[in-house]
């Protein structure tokens, strides 16, 4: 068979003015979007419950934060983590923390004390910006960090008075009170701004340092804090202005990711390089609040995960809004069933994109072309400077053309490596080939197809079970909502594993024997035998994690109950 990667068949399916290879400048992030600053100053940044930044008051309001870092003894290379939703706060501090030559560190708010002082100390960070909601959870661990400055914002930070002072006054803004911890400065946020300097702070650093630090979910083991450079987050925004034909100074993003996750990251630093307007989400679980986004702001794109979308298809407002402004809905971090991308097909005039990428390749890896074929199924081809390769997990070695293999990449937006984490570099970076951990095949026009997770695929006796195929199945039952696949060890074969199914049931449907019955009865009519689950359990909800993304550990300890 001829060997898929060495031709690139891929090439011939890219919109005709997307070439195969791009030109990069080699400049800080921090460089890059000074164009922005200077060509757009009086349009919309950011947009926040009513309030818009313009790039003239974010260029002004990030200089006063470096001169703050930089006065409060930060230097270049250093971490400034982040632990804010995503208000006005934490893009005035990524942009300050860009100028002052620091690496941003994403830190989540739904983290445990505990979890907060391991990714600190990983780090190593001496500032950190919170919210004065989540300070009393940071006190209790603040002083074993090597943290010396808490700066606090508030929800309220930057809100336009109308709102904020009956809101405040009326107690419907929540807030909480911040005091002094012993041997560490803590300041409000307006207070570390209020006076600073206003001049253009830029510190020089190498493209090749990193620029943000991002935890991967770390399923197994610690989390690991993935590395992009300067040169990641500037090769891989024009990677994607030229793949999805940005209009420079004309687009408005409507982007739920939470600013701790690469995309919400990735996508907000993009949006502000390309002179696009950002509407701001604090809560992506108010589906409402991002509607009445949509009527108000107009966006041109609309990027968020599948449970986003599904849940907002539900919604008589969503379902009667007006998406004419919407260019693409973009997909990505977790596979959309096939049975639900058709129905949003339909509700929203196929606009649906569906992507595939990583934490440690700064998102996209592939992507259906804009103008060109879109095949069921497929997460499209790779991008420009992007090639992939189907191997054999075990040697390495390329499988033939549309069998399933390890997928493995290489390009601009892979990133350097995982922070103090040497072995686990190498296992995953091998001769500048990134090992994704996941399972794909390549048909002979270079359309990629996601089959599952290395470490989600079940061995029943030898045979390979992807789960994300019997999920498929099981979702396209007319009495399921959702569902989800693992595998567990099997007692009566040691070494062997029992395909196990949690099924969440669609609104007024209730679980029973005869149902387990009925559906493992169609289930048979559609899978090979040793595919079928061996148990199916009903819940009320699938665990998930912050961006909706099933957590198959939780799942392995509620399953194995």
């Amino acid at each position: 068979m001829k060997d898929i990667d060495a031709k690139k068949p891929w090439l011939i399916s890219y919109d005709k003015d997307v070439p195969a290879t791009i030109d990069y400048p080699n400049v800080s992030y921090a460089e890059f979007i000074r164009d922005a600053f200077e060509s757009f100053p009086g349009r919309v940044a950011l947009h926040y419950m009513g309030k818009g930044f313009t790039f003239r008051e974010l260029d002004r309001l990030s200089n006063r934060f470096a001169h703050f870092l930089l006065e409060s003894g930060s230097s270049a290379g250093d971490f400034v983590a982040v632990h804010t939703p995503n208000i006005p706060a934490c893009y005035l501090s990524l942009i300050g923390i860009q100028k002052a030559g620091c690496v941003y560190q994403g830190l989540s708010p739904l983290l445990t004390p505990e979890e907060i002082e391991y990714q600190l100390n990983d780090s190593g960070a001496k500032v950190l910006v919170t919210l004065d909601l989540l300070f009393e959870k940071i006190e209790s661990v603040i002083r074993n960090t090597g943290i010396h400055t808490v700066v606090v914002t508030s929800i309220a930070d930057y809100l336009p008075l109308i709102k904020k002072i009956p809101g405040l006054l009326l107690k419907k803004i929540p807030r909480a009170a911040i005091h002094p911890i012993p041997g560490i400065q803590v300041i409000r946020y307006g207070q570390a701004l209020r006076g600073r300097a206003e001049n253009l702070v830029n510190i020089k650093v190498n493209p090749e340092s990193p620029c943000v630090m991002v935890y991967t979910g770390g399923t197994t083991g610690s989390p690991k804090g993935a590395l992009l450079t300067h040169n990641n987050l500037v090769r891989h925004t024009i990677q994607n202005a030229v793949w999805y034909g940005f209009r420079k100074g004309a687009d408005t993003i409507l982007c739920p990711y939470p600013m701790f996750h690469v995309a919400g990251c990735f996508i907000s630093m993009s949006s502000i390089a390309h002179g696009e307007s950002y509407i701001l989400v604090p809560n992506p679980r108010d589906m409402g609040a991002m509607v009445a986004a949509i009527k108000t702001y107009k966006p041109t794109s609309f990027l968020a995960v599948p449970t986003i979308y599904i849940e907002m298809m539900k919604r008589p407002d969503f379902q009667n809004a007006d998406l004419s402004s919407i260019r693409y809905f973009l997909s990505g971090s977790a596979p959309f069933p096939h049975e639900n991308i058709r129905e949003f097909e339909t509700l929203t005039g196929g606009k649906l994109i569906e992507t595939y990428g990583l934490t440690e390749t700064t998102t996209c890896i592939a992507a259906p072309p804009f103008n060109g074929v879109k095949k069921v199924g497929s997460v499209g081809i790779p991008i420009m400077d992007t090639d992939v390769r189907i191997v054999d997990a075990d040697t390495g070695e390329p499988v033939p053309v549309g069998e399933p293999g390890e997928i493995v990449v290489s390009g601009p937006q892979v990133f350097s490596g995982y922070h103090r984490q040497q072995q686990e570099t190498e296992n995953i970076l091998k001769n500048g080939w990134l090992r994704t951990g996941d399972v794909g095949i390549l048909d002979e026009d270079g359309y990629l197809f996601i089959v599952d997770r290395i470490k989600d695929m079940v061995n029943v006796s030898g045979f390979k079970v992807f789960t994300r195929v019997v999920d498929e199945v099981l979702i396209e039952h007319p009495d399921i909502a959702t569902a989800a696949t693992i595998g567990l060890p099997d007692p009566k074969r040691p070494g062997s594993e029992i395909v196990v199914s949690a099924v969440v049931l669609k609104p007024g449907k209730s679980g029973s024997e005869e149902l387990k019955k009925e559906i493992t009865t169609y289930l048979q009519q559609k899978l090979a035998s040793y595919k079928i689950p061996k148990r199916i359990e009903f819940l009320e909800q699938l665990p998930l994690s912050n961006v909706g993304k099933v957590l198959k550990k939780d799942l392995r300890g509620i399953m194995a109950k």
